[in-house]
């Protein structure tokens, strides 16, 4: 019998990231447990260590292992401030549109950071998420991440509606968010016209 659940064990760790959604859990019951945040733009943090897990062969903190943080970081923090209830009641989706980060600075083994998510923006579409990776030893900025969350289904102000109860007004967009949008922009029309999609549609 132990042999079977050591098996059945084995089995599923080959196949599941089984790491990855224990994760998702933890993450969901401190934040279901944590004090909510009224404030949608206000900047929220979560703590981390690099771990032997997330070294690469340099014995630093490998580049994937910053956007899987960064993933764990935006679920706390819609968690938090309310987003990801109103969208699962409004029947919408979040998923990633398109995402870029710059490392500044690599984060060693057992160096302490904490990551700050931000919202900066939204549009009709989509959420603009800005995430830092701060290390606690000196405050650096070792990377900075912009993520576009898309909305599926329905619409950010609908959302923050739902949330606030009220019309919440847009911040402006900061300049390096506005080139990349443009960026993504026309990356998306460069893409359409390389497949004919734009030659269908008129």
């Amino acid at each position: 019998m132990l042999l079977l659940v050591l098996g059945a064990l084995l089995l599923l760790f080959c196949t599941l990231d089984v790491w990855y959604f224990l994760r998702g859990v933890h993450v969901f019951i401190e934040a279901t447990f944590q004090p909510r945040i009224r404030d949608l733009l206000a900047e929220q943090s979560i703590d981390g260590m690099v771990l032997p897990h997330d070294l690469d062969y340099m014995g630093h903190m490998n580049n994937s292992r910053y956007l899987r943080e960064c993933d764990f970081a935006r679920f706390h923090h819609y968690m938090r401030n309310g987003l990801f209830m109103a969208s699962r009641k409004l029947g919408a989706r979040m998923v990633v549109g398109a995402s870029t980060i710059r490392y500044r600075r690599s984060l060693a083994f057992r160096e302490a950071f904490e990551i700050r998510t931000k919202i900066v923006g939204w549009d009709e579409k989509a959420f603009y998420v800005e995430q830092r990776f701060v290390s606690k030893k000196d405050g650096f900025v070792s990377a900075i991440m912009l993520c576009r969350q898309n909305v599926v289904h329905c619409s950010p102000e609908s959302i923050i509606e739902f949330v606030c109860k009220k019309k919440i007004e847009c911040p402006v967009f900061p300049e390096d968010l506005k080139h990349w949008i443009s960026f993504i922009t026309a990356s998306s029309q460069a893409l359409r016209a390389e497949s004919g999609l734009e030659e269908k549609n008129k």
